[in-house]
């Protein structure tokens, strides 16, 4: 462990351990340059293509094309477009899709829990959302899985 002199007195000190403090430490201007946008999808346009082994199988596909609504779920703002394929059966898809909203577009891309919340990172956007990055959590909102919310957590 190196040590540093202070005033006389050697302090010793992790080079390590402050490294890794400063690599996590948020800092104020991170934070404010966060933004969260909440919606609700309706997801009815859900069809799988059983692909591979009968029934539920690695490898199957899910695709969909649906409306998505405001974090109220009163009004539509937009739709989402994208697939999905099994990855563990029963438990897990992998999946990529398109949020479209009138002020432009935002992609994710990760895993989708049959059971449990799940958290995809952005990849990208266009227009207002040109330069998005970040994580978006979707959280079902009903046991039948026909409404979810899509909490995207923007850092811009």
């Amino acid at each position: 462990m190196p040590a540093i002199a202070k005033s006389g007195l050697l302090v010793p000190v992790s080079v390590a351990f402050v490294a890794a403090f400063l690599s996590i430490a948020p800092s104020h201007a991170e934070e404010s340059d966060k933004t969260q946008l909440v919606v609700v999808e309706h997801a009815t346009t859900d069809a799988t293509l059983d692909l591979g082994a009968k029934g539920d199988s690695n490898g199957d596909v899910l695709t969909f094309a649906n409306e998505v609504f405001d974090k109220s779920n009163k009004e539509k703002v937009g739709t989402d477009n994208g697939y999905c394929v099994r990855t563990v059966a029963g438990k897990a898809w992998e999946c990529i899709w398109t949020l479209s909203l009138a002020k432009g577009q935002i992609t994710v891309e990760g895993p989708f829990l049959d059971a449990g919340d799940s958290m995809l990172a952005i990849t990208g956007g266009s227009g207002e959302y040109a330069h998005a990055r970040g994580d978006m959590l979707l959280h079902a909102r009903n046991a039948q899985g026909s409404e979810y919310d899509f909490t995207y957590n923007l850092n811009e």
